[in-house]
Parts: C-alpha cells; structure tokens; sequence
C-alpha cells in the first residue's frame, strides 16, 4: 500500500508553491507596468533599417539569384544607384500613405510591395533594354523599322532613303 507522506503532491498543489519560470518573468514585469509602458513603432523605419533594405537589394540586383536566372544581374555600382532609387521611392509612396493611415503595418506593407514592384520594374526594363541592343548588335534606336506592307509603298521609298 501506499504510504501518504510518500505520495506527490497534485500539480495543482505544486505550482502554486514554486516560482514561475524565469522566461515568464518579463511578461509580469510588463503587466505590472500597464500598457503604455510597452510601446514600439515599426513606422518609419529607421534609418538603419533602411540602409539594410537597401544593402539586400544591391545584393539582389547583383548577385546570382532566382531573378538574376531570367533578368540578369547588374554591376555593383549600377545595382547601388538603382537600389537607392528604388527605396527612396517606395518610402516616399509609403509615406505619402501614411498621412491618411495612421496603422504602421499598413504603412510597412505598401513600403514593401513599393520596393518589391520597384525591384522587378527595374530587372524587366533592364533585361528589354539589354536583350533590345544584342539583336542584330545595335542598341534599340538605331534598329530597322519593322519592313512595311505589300501595298504601302510609300513607307517603302520612304525606309529605303
């Protein structure tokens, strides 16, 4: 049989006599301080923030990548200048939307779609810019009209001139 000053205790009966773990301690710290005490804002970035944004986009625009494989990559200094242009732009979009939403998530999502939109923007005009001038080894502008019709002759006479 079973002697009952051997038997354990119920767990309801031993939580309430040891402490609570030491990772639950700043919760009730923050408790006890109420909820204006913790306050944090993810709108607008810092500006460490954003020069990290901008450093993942140099390396995106110019390292091999999943983009890279179908746009190319651009060189480091190009793909700097258009990294800096491309999150000055989107927080200046993400700013302007934060004057008549005041939810900084929000604002962060629009920032981060600006950004992601601006990035292959830029990737998509480069590749047709680049893929335009290795046709036939001219740049774009100086290509052939596409030839004219059977029966327009005067743009004919006027392309041979």
């Amino acid at each position: 049989m079973s002697d009952p000053e051997n038997t354990p205790a119920p767990q309801s009966e031993q939580d309430s006599s040891s402490p609570p773990p030491a990772q639950d301690q700043p919760l009730a710290a923050a408790a006890k301080l109420g909820p204006a005490a913790v306050s944090f804002s993810i709108w607008p970035p810092t500006q460490r923030t954003r020069d990290a944004v901008i450093t993942r986009l140099i390396e995106t625009l110019s390292s091999p990548s999943v983009l890279s494989k179908r746009y190319g990559t651009m060189s480091p200094d190009e793909a700097s200048a258009s990294a800096r242009q491309i999150e000055d732009e989107a927080f200046s979009v993400a700013a302007s939307s934060a004057a008549s939403d005041n939810d900084g998530i929000e604002i962060l999502q629009v920032y981060s779609k600006e950004i992601s939109k601006r990035m292959l923007d830029t990737v998509k005009a480069k590749s047709t810019a680049a893929s335009a001038a290795v046709d036939n080894g001219t740049p774009a502008s100086d290509a052939a009209p596409p030839p004219a019709a059977d029966g327009d002759s005067a743009a004919v006479a006027e392309s041979e001139t």
